[in-house]
């Protein structure tokens, strides 16, 4: 009895799991970007996905961007989704907002003397989300097809190769007066890669090569070091 009983609550939270319609790059991964981007407290970069578990759709649309009606992203965009965080009727999702918001109430807290670092967990977690190319199209036929092999593509090796996120990182500037909107604009710009190149995968019928996720991880972690130098956090 306590076997079977087992297996049905197993089974039950397969099925909770499943019925998320994305992961994201999985767990090994986004612990490679955090510790690639220099952040202290990489091991917390899974947590968000973790979350999705328990708290359902006020977590999940915070880690996609469907785009239901394929359009170019933009600064104001990012900005406008912002308000959308935790928000579980939006279900086209506001992964880029997600990221604003995360580090709002990251400094909230901090201003409030209160423990602020799973606010920045989150954030981390939703970069790193941010280069995955099918979390930046619509959740179509191909997409569901595809998208587990894609966000698993390095997982197995991808901690021993950490060196392959690096060499695709490069320097991202974001100012202190304008920082959001300077994180608005690079977000956009990543957002906008990642689309071209989920569009460019189902046009030639394909998964990504091992080659275009690292660079594809290079850019979460390059944003995600310059957010942590911003609010005095990387090196």
């Amino acid at each position: 009895m306590i076997k079977k009983s087992l297996l049905i609550g197993m089974f039950g939270l397969l099925l909770v799991i499943s019925s998320f319609k994305c992961y994201a790059w999985f767990d090994e991964t986004h612990l490679a970007v955090a510790k690639a981007a220099g952040y202290y407290k990489w091991y917390n970069a899974v947590g968000a996905d973790m979350l999705k578990v328990k708290a359902g759709d006020s977590e999940k649309y915070n880690h996609f961007f469907d785009n239901f009606n394929d359009v170019k992203v933009t600064t104001e965009m990012v900005l406008k989704q912002a308000g959308e965080y935790d928000n579980p009727v939006d279900t086209e999702g506001h992964l880029y907002g997600a990221i604003i918001a995360s580090i709002r109430q990251y400094e909230n807290r901090k201003n409030d003397n209160k423990y602020a670092e799973y606010h920045l967990a989150f954030c981390s977690h939703y970069i790193g989300d941010l280069s995955a190319p099918f979390h930046n199209v619509i959740y179509d036929d191909f997409n569901k097809k595809h998208h587990a092999v894609n966000d698993g593509i390095v997982d197995n090796e991808v901690l021993e190769n950490i060196n392959k996120v690096k060499e695709n990182m490069t320097r991202v500037k974001l100012g202190t007066d304008n920082f959001e909107k300077d994180l608005a604009r690079e977000i956009a710009k990543i957002a906008n890669n990642a689309r071209q190149l989920g569009h460019k995968l189902q046009k030639e019928k394909r998964d990504m090569t091992k080659e275009e996720a690292y660079k594809q991880l290079g850019q979460s972690a390059s944003l995600l070091n310059a957010v942590l130098k911003h609010l005095g956090k990387g090196n």
